[in-house]
């Protein structure tokens, strides 16, 4: 993927986060906005039914979509929050499994098979993608803690402001950092751009 793309994504990234936190502040239930802030829950069930269930599933799931527009824009849908809280613990919880379910013995762990593609892997470089992708499940799993203590303790703005700005920044925060220390730690890696290691993201894995 050239950089250009790659940095189109990330500020479309950042602009959908500041567009979300103004949304839940001003029109949290407006529908347009409720359709908007919810598309991502309802993509990302779309995508993991037609991963592991099959087509039948994606077509139950995007009726299930439809018909929560329908309730939506007729009004009768209720206190969206929960439902914002839900996508974002949701999420979280589903990219916590992702990367933790690859710690397995013997196998590969997730972080590990985004290096193969431009690194070749030593012993000790499989255990320290290991750790890496412990500590991005971690991360993940602090973040859903963290988002329904917020969502339950605070006022509804604070929580916006953690799970739209917060917890982005946080993701960024720790890849660079890894990136940085990554070869104090284990300076037999090769060197790659930091570019390069989020191209790898995107990458097809090495067979």
């Amino acid at each position: 993927m050239p950089a250009w793309r790659i940095a189109l994504l990330l500020l479309a990234g950042v602009a959908y986060a500041g567009a979300s936190h103004w949304m839940m502040l001003y029109h949290p239930a407006a529908p347009w906005a409720v359709v908007v802030l919810l598309a991502p829950l309802w993509l990302t069930a779309m995508g993991l039914a037609g991963q592991y269930l099959g087509r039948a599933a994606v077509a139950v799931t995007a009726v299930a979509g439809l018909a929560g527009l329908a309730l939506v824009f007729s009004g009768h849908a209720g206190d969206p929050n929960p439902l914002y809280v839900l996508q974002h613990v949701g999420i979280n919880a589903v990219l916590a499994l992702w990367f933790g379910g690859t710690l397995r013995p013997g196998q590969l762990s997730l972080i590990g098979q985004f290096a193969q593609r431009i690194h070749a892997l030593t012993p000790d470089m499989r255990r320290y993608t290991a750790r890496v992708t412990a500590v991005w499940t971690a991360y993940f799993c602090a973040v859903c803690v963290l988002s329904l203590a917020v969502y339950g303790l605070r006022p509804f703005e604070d929580w916006s402001l953690f799970s739209n700005v917060v917890t982005p920044i946080g993701v960024g925060a720790l890849f660079v950092g890894e990136y940085l220390i990554r070869y104090r730690l284990h300076p037999e890696f090769e060197r790659v751009r930091l570019i390069d290691a989020v191209r790898a993201f995107y990458a097809p894995a090495k067979q």
